[in-house]
Order: C-alpha cells, then structure tokens, then sequence
C-alpha cells in the first residue's frame, strides 16, 4: 500500500497539490461549501491513479484544493462507502493521501438518522463518540503497522477542543447542535424498527453509513478529527414511516446553510 500511497500522493502533488492543512469530507449536507472555496487546481476522481470513483448519484467525485477561510484545504466532494461494493481500505484511501499531502486536521460531514427521539429532523448533530457496527476495521490489514500504530487508541476519537469551537460556534449563531453517538452500519437499506430498538438501547443517537472508518483511520494518523450530522430523518420504531431519498437530500438542502457557518466559522479558528 505504501508504493500506492506515493503514486497517487506524487500525481496529485504534480497537478499543484501544496501543503494543505486541513481536509474536509463533505457529505450530504455540505456541497454549498464548495462555493466558498477560491479553488486552485481540482481533479476528477477517475483521473487520479488508485483512487476509488464515487458511484451514488448525488455524491459528486472531485478532489479539490484551495484556499477557504484563510486556510488551504482539500475537500473531497463525494465519499466512499462500504455499500457502494468498496472495501473499508478504498474508502479509507483517500484520508491516507490527504495526510501525506500535509492536512493536520479532518473535519467530515454526513446525514443521518435520528435515533435520540429529542432530535429533530433538519438540526445537526455534533458527533461526541461512535459505535462502528461495520463488521471490521479499516486498520485489520497486513502490513498496517509500517503505516501507523496498529493498535490505535480511540478514548477520544473527536478532538474536544475542535467540538468546544463547534459548540461556541453555534450558540453565538443560534444553530441548534445537538452532541451525541453516531453508529455507522453497512447499509444500503435502512434499518428495521427492531433495528432501531437495538441502536437505541446500546447508546446511539444518530444511525448513518459512513463516516466512522474514516475517523478511525485520521486517528491511526494522529490527526485531529471532528464530523457533525445533519439529521434527515426521525427514526421512532413505534411510528416509522418509508422514508423517500430524495427527502433526506432536500432535509440535508435545508440544513445546508447552517453547516457552512459552522465549517467556515471554525476553520478561522485552527
């Protein structure tokens, strides 16, 4: 994997990738911010050599560096997902080459469901801690230890000082934000209402799928982290209703706005 972290990283630096300092993983929710960016070089994910392509219909696949509040970045427009047939090492692969360009800081975005009944749909919700029902772990690889600790520490897997920013952030703009557990599972398909029983009991708040491999690959890095949700949907088992994909995009649309604020606002602060 080395020798195709250096392949890829050398193609994206020949095409003016230069020292950034943060990455930035937008996910549902967080597009618009791409138009607060004073872009400087953007690839297609199909033209840089080993990366994964984006196959969901609504997540773009670009690679994008430029300047955003005062800070050069690289946002990544469109993630990867286990669901999509990648394995969790593809939809890790690019938090490894955002490192090796110079990003010190990951900060992720998704949209996710609302197990925590007390949550609404269209807030946010700051992710304190996760629960990773992927069924493995983007670290459980031979050869791992050559690219960090195997046995990396996850007691604070979200940086507390970033989330205190988040929450300042929010309270100074009247944004709710709610904090709590994400769980990441497989998906495609949404979960059952026994399912979401489940997830209530052992602590979740927020159910999503993605997000949560990325994470534990940051920390595997020493990077700083921190992801916040946009919550699409209201998960109550007793009264669940089909819910209509394009509804949680417009939720997200909705929620989109308030999102910026808070990215743009903290990236002032790193």
């Amino acid at each position: 994997m080395i020798k195709i972290i250096e392949e890829t990283v050398e193609y994206l630096q020949s095409k003016g990738f230069e020292s950034p300092e943060i990455g930035i993983i937008l996910g549902t929710g967080l597009g618009k911010l791409i138009d607060d960016i004073k872009i400087i070089k953007e690839v297609s994910y199909n033209h840089i050599p080993n990366f994964p392509t984006a196959t969901v219909e609504f997540h773009k696949g670009k690679l994008i560096y430029g300047e955003l509040a005062g800070k050069k970045a690289i946002v990544m427009q469109g993630r990867f997902h286990l669901y999509e047939g990648y394995t969790l090492q593809d939809v890790t692969f690019p938090v490894r080459i955002m490192e090796k360009l110079g990003i010190k800081t990951l900060l992720v975005s998704n949209a996710a469901g609302a197990v925590n009944l007390n949550f609404k749909k269209g807030e946010l919700m700051l992710i304190d801690d996760h629960i990773n029902l992927q069924g493995s772990s983007p670290l459980a690889f031979k050869g791992v230890s050559k690219l960090g600790e195997r046995f990396t520490d996850m007691n604070q897997p979200y940086d507390k000082d970033i989330n205190q920013k988040f929450e300042a952030i929010a309270k100074a703009n009247n944004i709710t934000l709610h904090k709590g557990v994400y769980a990441s599972v497989v998906g495609p398909q949404l979960e059952t209402r026994a399912e979401y029983r489940m997830l209530k009991i052992i602590g979740s708040d927020a159910v999503g799928m993605s997000t949560v491999p990325e994470v534990i690959v940051a920390n595997h890095l020493n990077l700083k982290v921190a992801a916040v949700s946009v919550l699409t949907d209201e998960c109550d088992p007793d009264n669940l209703k089909p819910v209509d994909i394009n509804d949680i995009i417009a939720t997200a649309g909705k929620a989109e706005p308030n999102m910026v604020i808070l990215f743009k606002e903290l990236i002032k602060t790193i």
